[in-house]
């Protein structure tokens, strides 16, 4: 039973609360935090990249949104792997740059993007949980920061090119594990659990305790709330168990494949040699077959084939022969 402390998991209230100007604090508050700076969003703009079906539990969800010094700032929360996801975020913010700027325009009309992802899906290796990456250009030889002068409103101004190129924002969030001791932690904490303190200061937070309570929803969105919370349960569920049954199997199928053709070459050409060989091919066979048997099973459930090539390392040619058996 859901207590009044309960609050709505921030992927769920991004797609379907935060473009409320009413609820416009929430997201400034995180964005605050994170930037190191005082945001405020000015609008939420739409993009092609948005995504409305809220039935595919499988979707991205993002907020394009214009801050008061008219920066664009990109916000996707990720639920699943992607084999290219750094070429797509990449992508999407060129996109936002050329979806804000007319032909003909002058160049000092591109605007700065920030792109912030927050992932809730193992992505990359690394013993953080917050990544930054942004624009420097330092001398080869001297090792100095290069700053460049920019027209804005009519005025020349020095900037370094950091202030000018996009910045990525990358939150994985299933790699913090600490206890909240900053207002960034607790934001993490909040993402990863969905608790906030009673007594929290964390610019956002309090807005979350006052507006994304789960016994504050009406009936309809509680129904599409719980549906959303057990489409990702069941997501990685099976994900977990393709990968556990998958590796069973192999072994399984690898170990007596590989006592099999051992004995046979063991009669025939030494049984030191023969087990040893077997033992390889069993091995080799197994993990194969592991593969395509994890690889089937995620098909069924109509996962992206990029996802499915990342857990299974098969390439795409190999899915279609699966997929045509």
């Amino acid at each position: 039973m859901e207590n009044d402390n309960t609050f709505i998991r921030f992927d769920w209230a991004i797609k379907h609360l935060l473009r409320d100007k009413a609820n416009f604090e929430i997201l400034e508050g995180l964005l605050t935090v994170l930037l190191g700076e005082e945001v405020k969003i000015k609008e939420i703009l739409e993009s092609e990249s948005n995504q409305e079906d809220e039935y595919d539990k499988f979707n991205r969800v993002d907020i394009k949104a214009e801050n008061s010094k008219g920066h664009i700032i990109i916000v996707e929360v990720q639920l699943t792997r992607e084999l290219d996801y750094l070429q797509r975020i990449l992508f999407g913010t060129c996109k936002t740059i050329t979806e804000h700027i007319n032909l003909g325009d002058r160049y000092d009309k591109v605007k700065k993007v920030y792109s912030i992802s927050i992932l809730y899906c193992d992505y990359g290796e690394g013993d953080d949980y917050v990544y930054v990456g942004d624009m420097h250009f330092k001398g080869l030889h001297t090792g100095t920061e290069l700053i460049v002068r920019t027209k804005e409103d009519g005025v020349i101004v020095q900037h370094l090119p950091k202030e000018i190129f996009p910045e990525y924002y990358i939150l994985r969030v299933n790699n913090y594990d600490k206890i909240p001791d900053s207002p960034l932690d607790e934001w993490m904490s909040y993402l990863k659990t969905g608790k906030v303190n009673e007594d929290t200061c964390t610019p956002g937070l309090q807005r979350v305790r006052e507006k994304l309570r789960v016994l504050s929803m009406t009936k309809e969105q509680r129904v599409a709330y719980y549906r959303h919370l057990d489409n990702i349960m069941v997501q990685n569920d099976v994900l977990d168990t393709a990968r556990t049954e998958g590796r069973e199997e192999g072994f399984i199928v690898g170990k007596a494949e590989g006592r099999a053709e051992g004995r046979a070459e063991g009669r025939a050409e030494g049984r030191a040699e023969g087990k040893a060989e077997g033992r390889a091919e069993g091995l080799a066979e197994g993990v194969a077959l592991e593969k395509r048997e994890t690889a089937k099973k995620l098909l069924l459930l109509n996962l992206p084939d990029e996802t499915i090539m990342e857990v299974t390392g098969l390439n795409l040619d190999e899915l279609a022969l699966i997929r045509r058996n």
